[in-house]
C-alpha cells in the first residue's frame, strides 16, 4: 500500500491541508472550514485513513452519538518527498559513520546558506514586518507557516508541516537549524520555539517577542 501523499487526489490533498492546519478536526469541523458538505469531507478521509495519512479516535463525554475527531500521522509529514528523503537520510548516515561531527556542519551551513539567500527579503524592514516575512518564507519552503498577533510585540509562528520530516525525525540538528534560521532574520526579538512535532505535537509553534 501507498502511504505516502504522492497519490492523493487533490481534494484528498486539500482536506489534509486543512487538517493539518487546525491540528485535530471532525468531518463536520472540516466542512465547514473546506464548504464542502460533510459527506464528501468523510468520503476523502477514508481513503486518507486507508492511505495511512490520518488517523481518527471517538471523541466521547459529550451529549449523542460520539464524533470521529481526525488528526494526520507521521506519514503525512511533510507533504511531498519519497526517494529525495530517503537519499538525504542515506548520504547523512555515511557522513556521520565517517565523522559525527561533519552533520551537524553540514546542517549549519545549509542554514546559513537559506540566511543569506533570504535576508534580501527583509533588508530595511521594521521588525514586525520581517516577522511576517519570515512566515511566509517558511511557508515558500514548504512548512505550510501562518502567523498568528497574540499582542503589541508577540507574535507566533506556527509550522502545520515539516517540509523535511524524515531528516529532521531522524536528525535533531536539523531542527536546530529552524529555529537558528528564524533567529538570524529576527536578531532584535526573542525567538523560542515552544511545541515540536518530533515531540509529539501537531504543530511546531515559535514564540516572537518583540522588545518595546
Amino acid at each position: 500500500m501507498d502511504t505516502s501523499v504522492a497519490g492523493l487526489s487533490p481534494a484528498q490533498r486539500t482536506v489534509l491541508m486543512e487538517l493539518k492546519r487546525l491540528g485535530e478536526a471532525t468531518a463536520d469541523e472540516l466542512a465547514a472550514k473546506l464548504d464542502i458538505s460533510p459527506s464528501a469531507v468523510r468520503q476523502h478521509l477514508s481513503a486518507l485513513r486507508s492511505a495511512e495519512v490520518v488517523t481518527s479516535q471517538r471523541q466521547r463525554g459529550q451529549l449523542g452519538r460520539p464524533a470521529e475527531r481526525y488528526v494526520a500521522t507521521e506519514q503525512a509529514e511533510p507533504m511531498s518527498g519519497g526517494e529525495d528523503s530517503r537519499l538525504s537520510i542515506e548520504i547523512l548516515e555515511q557522513v556521520e559513520a565517517e565523522d559525527p561531527d561533519l552533520v551537524a556542519r553540514i546542517f549549519d551551513r545549509r542554514r546559513s546558506g537559506l540566511v543569506e539567500r533570504c535576508r534580501q527579503r527583509v533588508a530595511g524592514k521594521p521588525v514586525d514586518e520581517r516577522v511576517d516575512v519570515v512566515a511566509q518564507l517558511l511557508d515558500e519552503q514548504g512548512y505550510l507557516a501562518d502567523l498568528e498577533k497574540v499582542d503589541d510585540g508577540h507574535y507566533r509562528i506556527n509550522l502545520r508541516s515539516c517540509a523535511i520530516w524524515p531528516v529532521a525525525s531522524r536528525y535533531r540538528q536539523a531542527c536546530n537549524a529552524e529555529l537558528t534560521f528564524i533567529q538570524d532574520l529576527l536578531p532584535d526579538a526573542a525567538v523560542n520555539r515552544v511545541t515540536h512535532k518530533t515531540a509529539g505535537a501537531h504543530t511546531c509553534v515559535y514564540e516572537v517577542h518583540i522588545a518595546s
